[in-house]
């Protein structure tokens, strides 16, 4: 990949006591308004005059940045790969690395970092912004600020969130548990089946028994084969064989994350169940998540759900969606057998579910 590096505070970085690495994506937050009045990306080598008070910090950072900034709307599967090598390339030479991202598909490639960063001990942040840094309210810099000290936060020399996050609005939330819900206020993400990691106020309180353990005896690396021939089908009162048996065979499709109502329900027509068996059957693996924010899959618990279990549906328990389809992308990339995809689906890889 071929990126820009930027490195802000160089004089000063032999007295700094911490680094950060800032990987630029795009995204709202580093952008600013032009003589048109338009939002475009700005030099982010020139971040120390949107925000002077990162001089004050006690943190020597550096910067990398997308060759073309992104709308985290275009992200694809090459660009979890470039984030996730980028963090590898550089993981001894920093104590923390802070991501800065749309908030569209935030969540997505949070969930998608911690499941290729396998034995990740240090920090990994996501942030952005609703309003652009040169706003006069903009949420940018306390978000990218609180970022930084989380990304460097210690206790004995140890790192205290050594996993994939995201910050927003004062609150630190698992990033495989993290899911955006809006787009007009500022608190814009929300962990409703996973406590916050931490709550930033006067000071930051870390929720130490929400957060992963560190473990130091694990060396960092990057699983970078994915699979993206899964789809997303979601249900609603009214939809059709027609539709459904179209989707299911989609040529070469492998996985379905199917969003049920509630605890997992979905339409008990015979027809409805024969099309996902009939899948089932051709290979096609099935994970069913809930449509609420908040929900989760007890397959069984109601008649609707019962006939899921029967067909080979697996459950989702408490994923998002975007924990869930992230998850399938990378385990069809990454085992060959079908078997070993099911049976890991099953069980959290990076704290994506409950147990």
């Amino acid at each position: 990949m071929n990126y820009k590096i930027v490195r802000l505070n160089t004089a000063l970085r032999t007295s700094k006591t911490s680094s950060v690495l800032i990987i630029y994506t795009g995204g709202t937050l580093g952008m600013a308004y032009d003589d048109s009045g338009a939002l475009v990306p700005f030099n982010f080598g020139q971040i120390l005059e949107k925000i002077p008070i990162l001089y004050t910090m006690d943190i020597a950072i550096t910067v990398i940045s997308f060759p073309e900034p992104i709308d985290s709307s275009n992200v694809t599967m090459s660009h979890w790969k470039d984030m996730a090598y980028i963090i590898y390339e550089n993981y001894d030479s920093y104590d923390g690395f802070v991501v800065l991202h749309g908030t569209d598909t935030m969540a997505y490639s949070a969930s998608m970092l911690s499941y290729m960063l396998q034995g990740l001990n240090k920090p990994v942040i996501f942030t952005g912004a609703q309003l652009p840094i040169s706003a006069m309210r903009s949420d940018a810099r306390e978000n990218l600020m609180t970022s930084l000290e989380i990304a460097t936060a210690k206790i004995n020399g140890e790192p205290i969130v050594p996993e994939v996050c995201v910050f927003f609005n004062h609150l630190l939330l698992r990033g495989n548990r993290s899911k955006k819900v809006q787009s007009v206020h500022f608190d814009a993400f929300e962990s409703e089946n996973y406590p916050p990691l931490a709550e930033s106020g006067i000071v930051i309180d870390y929720n130490t028994q929400a957060i992963r353990p560190l473990e130091s005896h694990k060396k960092l690396v990057t699983r970078s084969s994915l699979d993206n021939n899964v789809l997303i089908l979601k249900l609603f009162p009214g939809i059709t064989q027609n539709v459904i048996d179209a989707m299911l065979n989609i040529k070469g499709l492998k996985a379905i994350v199917l969003e049920t109502y509630g605890s997992g329900n979905s339409p008990s027509e015979a027809w409805f169940m024969d099309s996902l068996q009939k899948a089932i059957k051709k290979g096609i693996i099935i994970l069913n998540v809930s449509q609420c924010n908040g929900g989760r899959v007890i397959q069984g618990r109601y008649e609707t759900s019962k006939e899921l279990l029967n067909v080979g549906v697996i459950s989702g328990t408490d994923m998002t969606t975007e924990a869930a389809v992230t998850k399938l992308m990378f385990l069809l990339g990454q085992e060959s057998k079908h078997s070993d995809v099911v049976a890991k689906l099953k069980v959290a890889l990076a704290g994506e579910m409950s147990a």
